[in-house]
């Protein structure tokens, strides 16, 4: 059902198609996805909820996860009578964007990076970084893929990994 409403709300000739889908996925998923360009494979996990997306383009490749926020950053400057710092970001490429990014204004989100969970950015990304904090960024390691890859993970060895955690926790705490 997502999916189907993703495409009648993003790619739909028709006008009252595209509203009426928009207005399920907020229903349904707690979702608003707009974009002036967007990719038709770009992959939105959990069903995009929680997202708020208002992007000027989204590229081929693109992975976004739960809770993220893209939009303006624009401001209206009073002395001047005049609006500024207008648009919507631009998101390259093979981006991956983690839970609670929040992206805002005319900036671009170069191809091949990773924006980390909870991360707030405001300016502009070189290609392949890592964008962490606020407006931190740093090359990414090209031989490392950060939460998305696919295939996903095997099911089986997250599980092993996580009883493993689980009982060194254990082994350290009287609870």
């Amino acid at each position: 059902m997502f999916l189907e409403l993703l495409y009648d709300n993003c790619f739909a000739e028709d006008e009252q198609v595209r509203q009426a889908a928009a207005e399920k996925l907020e229903q349904m998923y707690n979702c608003q996805i707009s974009a002036v360009e967007m990719a038709p494979d770009v992959v939105f996990a959990h069903h995009a909820r929680g997202c708020t997306i208002r992007a000027a383009k989204i590229c081929e490749g693109v992975a976004i996860f739960q809770n993220v926020t893209i939009g303006v950053n624009d401001r209206f400057n009073k002395r001047t009578g005049t609006w500024e710092n207008i648009g919507n970001p631009i998101i390259g490429a093979h981006v991956t964007i983690a839970d609670g990014a929040k992206i805002f204004g005319p900036i671009v989100i170069g191809e091949g990076s990773f924006v980390a969970a909870g991360a707030i950015v405001t300016r502009d990304v070189p290609l392949n970084s890592v964008v962490f904090g606020v407006n931190q960024i740093k090359p990414k390691d090209p031989d490392i893929d950060y939460v998305y890859h696919d295939p996903m993970i095997d099911r089986d060895l997250l599980m092993a990994a996580n009883k493993k955690r689980i009982a060194e926790y254990l082994a350290t705490t009287s609870v």
